[in-house]
C-alpha cells in the first residue's frame, strides 16, 4: 500500500479508540537477552512509556499483544498501567478479534504497531497499520507509516504521537506541561 499523505495519516490517527501493539521489536529493539542465570533481559525506552501515559490519559485503550512474552513485560505493562496484556499468542488474528470484540470497536478504529511476518493479517485488517525501519521484509508494503525511530528506541511514542496530533491533542499536551 503506498503510504499516505501526512493530512490522510492524521485523518486515520483521529479515528483511533484502541492502539495495539507487538513488543519484540517494537516496545524493545528486538534482541533477545539472558542473564547468566537465564533469564529474559528486556529494555524498554521511557519515551515510549510517556507517550503511552499520554495516549491512555486521552481516552484511547492500549493492548500488548506478544508471541513471546515473559516477566520483564508483565513488569512494564504493570508499571503503565495496562491491562490488556496478551503473551505466548502467535496465532494474532484470533486475539485482535477477540479484543475487538470485548471492546466492541470497528477495524478503522484501531492502530496496530508490529514488524514481522506473524503480524501481516492485523497490520492488513487495522484503521492504522504501523511498522518501524527494520521491520522483516516484506511488511513495510503493508503499512500506512513507518516511523523515522527503531522499535525499542522511541518508535511507539513516535505513533503516540501522530494519534494524539491527528485528535488535535498534542499541542494541548505541550502547552500543558509549559504552563
Amino acid at each position: 500500500m503506498p503510504i499516505p499523505s501526512r493530512k490522510e495519516l492524521l485523518r486515520l490517527a483521529s479515528k483511533i479508540k484502541l492502539l495495539i501493539l507487538d513488543v519484540d521489536g517494537i516496545l524493545t529493539d528486538g534482541r533477545i537477552v539472558y542473564s547468566s542465570a537465564g533469564e529474559q533481559i528486556q529494555y524498554f525506552h521511557v519515551h515510549d512509556g510517556f507517550g503511552l501515559k499520554l495516549l491512555m490519559r486521552s481516552g484511547v485503550d492500549v493492548a500488548l499483544l506478544s508471541a513471546r512474552g515473559g516477566r520483564a513485560l508483565e513488569i512494564r505493562a504493570k508499571e503503565l498501567n495496562i491491562e490488556n496484556l496478551y503473551q505466548g499468542k502467535s496465532e494474532k488474528l484470533a486475539i485482535y478479534l477477540e479484543i475487538k470484540k470485548k471492546f466492541g470497536l470497528k477495524d478503522q478504529e484501531i492502530a496496530f504497531m508490529g514488524d514481522d511476518w506473524v503480524d501481516l493479517p492485523l497490520l492488513t485488517r487495522v484503521g492504522l497499520a504501523v511498522t518501524v525501519p527494520n521491520c522483516a521484509e516484506p511488511i513495510h508494503k503493508y503499512v500506512h507509516y513507518i516511523t523515522e525511530k527503531q522499535g525499542g528506541f522511541g518508535a511507539v511514542r513516535e505513533l503516540c504521537n501522530l494519534i494524539l496530533e491527528g485528535k488535535g491533542l498534542l499541542s494541548d499536551y505541550l502547552d500543558q506541561l509549559l504552563e
